[in-house]
């Protein structure tokens, strides 16, 4: 595919801290749920229920954990992790607590401009910071939204996040095989930020897409989303629907109806 990367964020990026985030948003985790029935469903990730969930955010945060401790330098051949799970799910928060501290110490083993095999587009030990930092985030608010609640997202991890999924997305095709279907003759998508001036421009071509480095004017995208970053980060993952009073579109909508039916993992 081809993949242009985004780096008009650079200095909102900077902002984040990936590692002491992953830290603070594990904590609004483990809050959200310590006391909630760990069989309650989560909606937004149909046929999980919160201790599925707590589950494997936690596995990933240990997986990611070994990856870095072992400063992998091609794939994995085995997602085989010690998870050191509770026998009751009773246990599950305290246990994803934990989990952070797991990767707090891989944190600090390991220098974060170390040179790695990644999925994505970034090869530093970095790149396993950040996605485990959104990994974490997404499913806390996926445990915020099941019991009911409306999740907060600090701005600058939001537009981080953004950033992050559209920079990745063009590689995740080999665990998100939808991703392949986007594709077309040279059509752009704009997503805006409505509370700051950030904005993300996607290309697709007729062998991919890519983010595209131009700040387009106003209006001259096939296609325009609208909407805050804490807003804009929950749509690009699926979490909300672009047709919401959250969000201002224009342009082609089968564009983007397209888009939101191949993107989301």
């Amino acid at each position: 595919m081809n993949t242009h990367q985004h780096t008009g964020h650079g200095p909102v990026a900077a902002k984040v801290d990936h590692r002491t985030a992953v830290a603070a948003e594990t904590a609004r985790f483990v809050a959200a749920v310590q006391d909630a029935d760990p069989v309650a469903p989560v909606p937004s990730c149909p046929g999980w229920t919160l201790a599925d969930l707590i589950k494997h955010t936690g596995s990933v945060q240990r997986w990611f954990s070994v990856l870095l401790t072992a400063r992998i330098q091609e794939p994995p051949r085995t997602r085989e992790v010690d998870l050191r799970l509770p026998e009751h799910e009773d246990g599950y928060a305290d246990w994803l607590a934990e989990s952070a501290t797991v990767a707090e110490d891989a944190f600090a083993a390991t220098d974060p401009d170390l040179p790695m095999w990644a999925w994505g587009a970034d090869q530093h030990a970095r790149f396993w910071a950040r996605r485990m930092l959104f990994e974490t985030l997404l499913h806390r608010a996926d445990a915020e939204l099941a019991l009911g609640r409306r999740p907060v997202v600090d701005r600058p991890l939001a537009v981080d996040g953004i950033d992050e999924f559209l920079v990745n997305l063009p590689f995740a095709g080999f665990f998100a095989p939808k991703v392949t279907n986007l594709r077309a003759p040279d059509k752009t998508i704009l997503f805006r930020t409505a509370d700051g001036d950030d904005a993300w421009l996607v290309r697709l071509r007729p062998d991919g897409f890519g983010l595209d480095t131009a700040h387009p004017a106003p209006g001259t995208a096939d296609a325009t989303v609208q909407g805050s970053a804490a807003d804009l980060l929950l749509l690009v993952y699926g979490r909300l629907t672009c047709d919401g009073g959250a969000f201002a579109r224009e342009g082609d909508e089968q564009l983007l109806a397209d888009w939101f039916a191949n993107s989301a993992f």
